[in-house]
Parts: structure tokens; sequence; C-alpha cells
């Protein structure tokens, strides 16, 4: 497939509202002028497709812009700020703002976006919604159960096929209430992307006072504890399928100081969980949070993929990361995890999967010092191993993907430092 740079991409530049949509026959570019884009998250319906990004100025704020389409990613509407009060948003890789979409009969679906915005006693979770196809966004609204101390956020969001939007995040709530008075805050209680190898007991009791939380945000619920001992700081991921299926993994602390994929199943639509169970004894032993989640899809069978990154040993070398893939018809045993086609130093995970059997994982991975987004796809086999045939796409770095009927859409961070916009790309199956 060829490739464009920036610079080769035959378009103009339409500018609305301080914002920039690039285009041409193969990329989409968006960003708001003057501004870094990064920390993007995407969903589709139909042919219509939704982006939500944080756009953050020179002196480090950042506000939250949702931009849509209609033919598929081909084209996009100018970008709208979707909260109200400026800079008040908290974002990161592992952290980025969610988008989800409400299909309605013969209307442009509802576009529904989650972030995780500052507060006086930590932070907590907002949602804004769009009823006119994302041209304007409502007022922000609480998610239920997140305005409370401590801090939260690495959040995720679905939507059941009853139109409910479900949400996951880890929650901190009872971190400060552990603190001596002055003590560092929440934020601090892990070591962030520590690479020690070394179990410490402390560090899986601290884990304890960490938990996945999950709420529907039908203004009828509260947020509830789902698991406590979670990795402080990676990405959850939440999924839904037919029947009242809701699934949500994290990455754990187990025993030891092992931080593997934990996921929990609910078959009541979110009313109960089970018992979370471990995807894979991948055993990473690690005294800090890599920063560095897993992601899960439920395909139409109601089967469930998930994949991961965790570090693999090997005789004579230093350890590497790796991603892997495995899957589950019921939830609670898992096909022996597989190796994703990477090379180097892979993160990010994202995962998707299409409407005839076909799963579609997007990384970044770093070679020689520069980064590059990749996919790997591969038909949905129940009996044997899936065969992954990896694709690079173009440099940068945190893709996110969603399924078009006839393509995969893929969208990523590109550009210099302080100057990143978006690119958004089909990728015909």
């Amino acid at each position: 497939m060829k490739r464009l740079t920036i610079g080769a991409i035959m378009a103009a530049a339409t500018a609305v509202a301080a914002s920039v949509v690039v285009r041409s026959a193969a990329v989409v570019e968006i960003g708001v002028a003057g501004r870094a884009n990064a920390n993007a998250s995407i969903a589709a319906s139909g042919s219509f497709a939704g982006l939500a990004w944080a756009a953050r100025t020179a002196d480090g704020a950042a506000d939250i812009y949702a931009a849509t389409s209609r033919d598929g990613g081909q084209s996009f509407r100018a970008p709208v700020r979707v909260n109200r009060v400026a800079g008040e948003t908290s974002v990161s890789g592992e952290q980025p703002p969610r988008i989800a979409l409400i299909a309605r009969q013969g209307s442009d679906p509802h576009v529904v976006v989650m972030w995780t915005a500052k507060g006086s006693s930590g932070t907590r979770l907002l949602t804004a919604r769009s009823t006119d196809g994302g041209r304007s966004f409502g007022p922000a609204v609480t998610v239920p159960g997140s305005d409370t101390v401590g801090n939260r956020g690495w959040e995720s969001m679905a939507v059941r096929d009853t139109g409910d939007v479900v949400a996951a995040w880890l929650d901190h709530r009872e971190v400060p209430a552990t603190r001596p008075a002055g003590a560092a805050p929440a934020s601090g209680a892990h070591q962030h992307g520590a690479t020690s190898q070394h179990s410490t007991v402390d560090g899986v009791a601290r884990a304890q006072l960490s938990q996945i939380f999950f709420a529907t945000l039908n203004g009828a619920s509260t947020g509830r504890a789902v698991a406590p001992g979670v990795c402080y700081c990676c990405k959850t991921s939440v999924a839904t399928g037919a029947n009242g299926r809701v699934v949500a993994v994290w990455r754990h602390v187990y025993a030891g100081n092992v931080r593997d994929i934990a996921l929990a199943k609910s078959s009541d639509g979110g009313r109960t969980f089970a018992s979370p169970v471990r995807v894979s004894e991948d055993n990473w032993v690690l005294d800090g949070c890599p920063e560095n989640g897993p992601a899960v899809a439920v395909d139409a069978a109601n089967a469930i993929h998930v994949v991961w990154p965790t570090l693999v040993k090997h005789s004579g070398h230093e350890p590497t990361l790796a991603l892997f893939y495995a899957m589950s018809r019921d939830g609670e045993h898992f096909t022996m995890r597989q190796p994703l086609p990477t090379e180097r130093v892979p993160r990010h995970p994202q995962i998707a999967l299409g409407p005839a059997g076909t799963i579609t994982v997007a990384w970044d991975e770093q070679l020689s010092g520069v980064q590059r987004v990749v996919v790997a796809r591969a038909a949905i086999d129940y009996n044997t191993p899936a065969r992954f045939r990896r694709e690079t796409v173009g440099a940068g770095a945190y893709p996110v993907i969603a399924p078009l009927a006839d393509a995969s859409l893929v969208a990523w961070t590109s550009g210099a430092t302080g100057e990143t916009r978006l690119r958004v790309e089909r990728l015909p199956r």
C-alpha cells in the first residue's frame, strides 16, 4: 500500500474555529491549530465515525475536541470543543478521552465523550453528549460514582445493544484515606514505569487500595467496585456483546508483585460481575506500573478477544516487551497466549473486530529511535491459532482503531513534539 508523507498530501487545509482538517485520497489529518493534538480514541457505527482527542496549548492546558465523519472516515467535519471549562482535563497516553456512538434508526448516532477532569480533592470523570451528529455538545455530566476523593481515570467506554453506555475505570479513592497529612498526592503512590524485577510485599499491599470500577451512564445507577488490587496507571478496556454480556480487562497485581492481565465478565448488563480470571500467567514481576494496558473486544458469537503487552525473558538476553493475543468462548478459560508479529519494542495495543469475522490489532513500536504504527489482521478462528498478517502504517504513536463494513479505520498521533496532529486512514479489508 502506498504511503504519503505529510509534505506529499495534495490538499488544502480547511480552517474553521481554529481547527485544521487536511484531506488526501489516503489520509485525513486533523488538529487544532497552534496546539499539540494527541491522546485519541475512535468509534464507528455504519459509515459514521467519531474521533475524540486532547489539544494541548504551549503552557500545558488541554481541552477535549471531537470530529465526526459521515462517509466512513474519508472526510471529517471541523473539530468541536467538548469541555466547557477550559483546561480542566487530565489526559495522557493511557488516559485519553473516550468516545462512543449510540446508533439511531434513520439518523446520525448520538456521540458520547468521556474524560478525566481535575477536582478539588483528586480527579473525576465527566461525559458530554451530542444529539446532532457531533456538531455541538451539551454540558458535562459527572459519571455516577466518580465524584469523590482521590484520583481516578484510565477509563474506557462501550455501548450495549440496548443503547446504554457503560464505563470502566481505575479508582484510587482508598489511597488518600491512608496517607498522612502533608504526604505526597495519590498519583505518587506507584512508581510509574519502574523496571525493577524484585518482588516487594509493599507493592502488593499498596495495590489493594486501588480498584476497578464500573458504571452504566443512564442516570439510574451508581459506580461500583468490580475488584481491588489493580495496577495503578495502565488503561482499562471494556466491551459488550449479546444477551447482556459485558467484559472488562485491566492489569492486575497478583501475589509476588506479578502484574498480569485480568478479566471480569457480566451476564446481566453489568449489574453483577463474576470473580476476575487471569487471562494468561505471564508472571511479569514489576514494582511499578508499566503504563501499557490491555484491550478487549467481543464478537458476534459472544467470544472474547484480548490483546496485551508483557515482558518476555530470553535465554542469555535482556527481557523485552512483546504483545500477545488470546480468545475465550466463556470468559473463564482462555486459549494459550499467541505472540503478535512485532519488532523491537511494541506498546499500546488496540483491537477491533470487523463484521466479516476479522480481527485487526494496532500498536506502536520503536525501531532505531523512530516510533511507527503497525497493524496486524487475521480471521477469527475458534479451533486453531489466528494467522496474523502485519503491515506498517506510518510514523507515529498511540494508534486507535474502529471497524467499518468494508475497512478498518485507524488513527494515530504524528508530527513534531508540540505540533502533533492526528492522522486517520482507511485500511481496506
